[in-house]
């Protein structure tokens, strides 16, 4: 398991970190929200742990971020905010658990494991495609058994190319499954991402794009 834990008091992260450590959980550590984010953008967790209160983006935006990104990554508020509105406000945020300091190490590796316990219950299949190995709950992509390290918005439109198993998908489709709403229908983005997707997966190259229609899978090399 790979947790995000967001803390901004380094002593209690550090502990935190190591603790889980003894228990064969990786955590990664972000001090403010803004780094938080960063870090969920090019790496694949399993569940984040958050304090409200944070310099930057606040516990609470990142929280909103999550949700808004439909990742589906569990949420486990770890604060001092304990009050009965407190707890309710979190949960209406989006948070799957709420833990209130102070708290014991056990207690939170209990909580962590049941949150990890209950999303494996729901994993999305792993799709295989091409020499292409797309693992939509560990949001991990593999080529040619090579690891290949995606940002958030990549891996969103390579999991929609992937899932049309070689299909034509158009620029607009990309647009609407990948992007939120307020989305430029204008926009270069979809262009610019499948174009810096394409170098992330390397050659030879696996995107194939139809002018004027749209992108697919192409399961044989091409010139580029």
């Amino acid at each position: 398991m790979r947790v995000l834990v967001v803390e901004d008091e380094t002593y209690m992260a550090e502990a935190i970190r190591d603790g889980l450590r003894l228990e064969a959980i990786a955590a990664d550590l972000a001090a403010d929200g803004d780094t938080a984010l960063d870090l969920l953008s090019v790496n694949a967790y399993d569940i984040a742990v958050l304090d409200r209160y944070l310099p930057g983006a606040s516990g609470d935006e990142v929280a909103e971020r999550i949700v808004a990104s439909g990742s589906g990554l569990p949420i486990l508020m770890l604060t001092a905010a304990d009050r009965l509105d407190d707890k309710a406000s979190g949960f209406e945020l989006g948070a799957d658990d709420y833990l209130t300091k102070p708290f014991e190490l056990r207690e939170l590796v209990l909580r962590l494991r049941a949150l990890d316990r209950r999303r494996g219950h729901s994993r999305p299949p792993v799709r295989e495609i091409a020499g292409l190995r797309v693992d939509p709950f560990r949001r991990e992509v593999y080529r040619n058994g090579r690891y290949v390290a995606l940002t958030r918005k990549q891996f969103a439109v390579l999991e929609v190319l992937v899932a049309a198993e070689g299909g034509v998908v158009s620029s607009e489709q990309l647009l609407a499954r990948a992007w939120d709403e307020n989305a430029d229908p204008f926009t270069n983005a979809v262009r610019i991402t499948v174009s810096t997707l394409r170098k992330r997966l390397g050659e030879p190259w696996i995107i194939a794009t139809v002018p004027g229609v749209g992108y697919h899978i192409d399961p044989g090399p091409m010139d580029g």
